[in-house]
């Protein structure tokens, strides 16, 4: 797998002008996207997100004099000329007019900066195509006018058409957006699978906190000193970035828990392992209890491969809503 590096910025500032005012939101700001890698870019609301998105990807003009360039074996372009369609392609959160066009039809628009004036389809335009589609597990919906679509078929199909278009980079705005978690994940892990298998740099624009930590490669997170944070996930969680920057309210980024209040004052022992022990944990911390392995109050996990049981003391429990109302029934 190379490591090449897709994209570069140097220099970049990022932001709008209207009239005399500049409203700068990132300032001179060097960037790289690599091949292979899942990059994930995050920050509070109204950071700038997807207007560093649409500067990388030609549609904004940069604020300052930078250079952006993407690079591959075939395309080796500044970002003001011709030829960026070809290097980099974007999924933005902007809305589709042409719903009544078909999935295909759509998948079909990434191949257009390929074809020439008689805008014929070759064997290899159709051959992308058709990878595009299978890559992205879409062939029963080939047919289906886009507004018979649900949310996450049409990001679906949106990303399938940025891969038709077979660039090296793919920047893509807040895919996930409105999806619900099954979604979420599966378009997190596709866009994972692609950097690996199809070697490309890609970026994604992000409020998937719990998403990215487990997917991304690396991220970029946007600070407030309208500059970036870059680093892999696990070291901005332990060097406390993370926290400086969503200033997380009773959640704890460390183990991935939201804070629980021990209401009830009162400690258990827990004894097991594997993920019934994790969700017995949870289940208990979450009505209040206080799990220490010091405690004289003991509950014993067993499981077998057609059941689980929580023993205290003489009693056997089948359900951990069975644990929960014996152990509030017990004089402590």
């Amino acid at each position: 797998m190379s490591n090449a590096i897709y994209l570069h910025a140097k220099n970049l500032s990022v932001g709008y002008v209207n009239g005399s005012q500049k409203n700068l939101l990132f300032e001179n700001i060097d960037l790289e996207l690599r091949a292979g890698e899942l990059v994930c870019f995050m920050g509070a609301n109204g950071i700038g997100k997807s207007s560093l998105i649409r500067t990388l990807a030609g549609l904004q003009t940069p604020l300052s004099n930078a250079t952006i360039t993407a690079n591959n074996p075939r395309v080796e372009r500044n970002v003001n000329r011709d030829g960026l369609e070809r290097a980099v392609s974007v999924v933005l959160t902007d809305p589709l007019h042409a719903v009544n066009m078909t999935v295909i039809e759509l998948v079909t628009l990434g191949r257009y900066p390929y074809l020439d004036w008689n805008v014929t389809l070759t064997n290899e335009d159709r051959d992308v195509i058709h990878q595009a589609i299978q890559d992205t597990h879409i062939q029963s919906l080939n047919n289906k006018k886009l507004y018979e679509l649900s949310d996450g078929q049409l990001q679906m199909a949106m990303i399938a058409r940025a891969l038709a278009q077979d660039t090296p980079v793919i920047l893509l705005d807040e895919p996930t957006a409105h999806l619900d978690l099954n979604n979420r994940v599966e378009i997190m892990n596709l866009l994972r699978r692609l950097a690996r298998t199809a070697n490309k740099a890609i970026l994604v624009a992000t409020h998937e906190l719990d998403l990215a930590l487990q997917t991304a490669d690396l991220i970029w997170l946007a600070g407030q000193d309208k500059k970036l944070i870059i680093g892999i996930p696990e070291d901005l969680v332990l060097n406390g970035s993370f926290d400086e920057i969503f200033q997380l309210k009773g959640f704890d980024l460390k183990t991935g828990k939201v804070f629980h209040e021990a209401w009830r004052n009162k400690s258990v022992n827990l004894i097991g392992d594997g993920y019934e022990y994790l969700w017995t944990k949870n289940a208990l911390e979450r009505n209040g209890f206080i799990v220490d392995n010091k405690a004289s109050s003991k509950i014993q996990i067993t499981s077998d491969a057609n059941s689980i049981t929580w023993i205290i003391g003489e009693q056997k429990l089948n359900s951990l809503s069975e644990l929960i109302n014996a152990l509030s029934n017990v004089e402590w």
